[in-house]
């Protein structure tokens, strides 16, 4: 078994953060360090948080940590932050406002850059929320980094996903848009101190009567995460959704579709690597990409066409 998988085993924190480390680098021995990781069976629920920037999503974390925390339960965090695009690191706004939790050994919260990947998730989540499970976590939270058009990868990796919405702030318009509506598990409406809740509430239920959901019905949650209010009903819901996928049929059908996801992902990022190591090594093809005039259709096809038929 890989050292790090080992350690990690043993609850060991420096591990558990060395290995994100790893993974998040895409180093060469993450695939063998991901194999024994995933041979350690563990049975934390992975929930995932989603919505717009400004629904207060942090904040709603923070709190429901402290929650969690109460009832014994021990929680990693991964807290998914955008992309610089000058110098590649993120902003790391999550863990400022999580900071009162970072002296519990029952909380670990690690953010993670998306490094321009689409989908509002960095490549390395699933790693990172396997890792965490691994050492034993009760809990996997995974928070992105805001609604997009294309922003609908968390349901490839968590169990339960949330949205996020506030009253009055033109959520529902942007989501609709996006289709991200589908991929909810349970609605959380916060700030649900301002005007405008039954409102947006009406509209949720009138949306659930067009899509006409098959089996599970998402459940609609309001909460004041400035005031602590509403934690205690949201993770019960969450709960009853747990449940629901481990009695039904459809949990089953969810992780086989997650399962063929990630193999087809984990294919595609080894034939990639393989074909930009053999690219990268060529000086001759390194000196067609400074040709801004080249064909990059036919350099792409005859470039993997080669790669194919060296390896026959």
């Amino acid at each position: 078994m890989h050292p790090l998988a080992e350690r990690i085993q043993k609850q060991d924190m420096r591990a558990l953060a060395r290995a994100i480390t790893l993974v998040e680098s895409d180093d060469d021995e993450k695939l063998t360090l991901m194999s024994d990781i995933f041979s350690i069976k563990k049975s934390a629920h992975y929930i995932g948080i989603t919505g717009s920037p400004g629904a207060g999503k942090s904040s709603l974390i923070n709190k429901l940590l402290t929650y969690l925390r109460s009832l014994n339960l021990s929680v990693a965090v991964i807290a998914v932050d955008p992309t610089s695009p000058f110098s590649g690191g993120s902003l790391l706004g999550d863990r400022t406002r999580m900071n009162q939790h970072f002296m519990d050994s029952g909380i670990f919260i690690r953010s993670m850059a998306t490094r321009g990947n689409l989908g509002g998730l960095a490549r390395a989540t699933k790693d990172a929320i396997r890792i965490c499970d691994a050492y034993g976590f009760d809990i996997v939270l995974v928070e992105t980094v805001g609604v997009g058009q294309s922003e609908l990868d968390i349901m490839k990796v968590v169990d339960t996903t949330g949205l996020v919405l506030t009253p009055n702030s033109g959520d529902v318009l942007q989501i609709f848009k996006a289709g991200i509506m589908e991929i909810a598990d349970l609605f959380v409406i916060n700030k649900a101190d301002l005007p405008g809740v039954e409102k947006l509430k009406t509209t949720l239920e009138e949306y659930m009567m067009i899509a006409q959901p098959k089996g599970w019905i998402p459940p609609i949650v309001q909460t004041v995460s400035t005031e602590n209010q509403g934690m205690a009903e949201l993770f019960k819901r969450i709960k009853e959704h747990q449940d629901y996928l481990y009695e039904t049929k459809q949990g089953f059908k969810r992780r086989k579709h997650q399962l063929t996801l990630e193999v087809y992902e984990l294919i595609r990022e080894e034939v990639w690597r393989e074909v930009r190591n053999a690219i990268e090594k060529d000086p001759a093809k390194l000196k067609s990409l400074n040709d801004v005039e080249a064909d990059p259709y036919q350099l792409a096809h005859s470039w993997f066409q080669e790669w194919m038929s060296k390896g026959e």
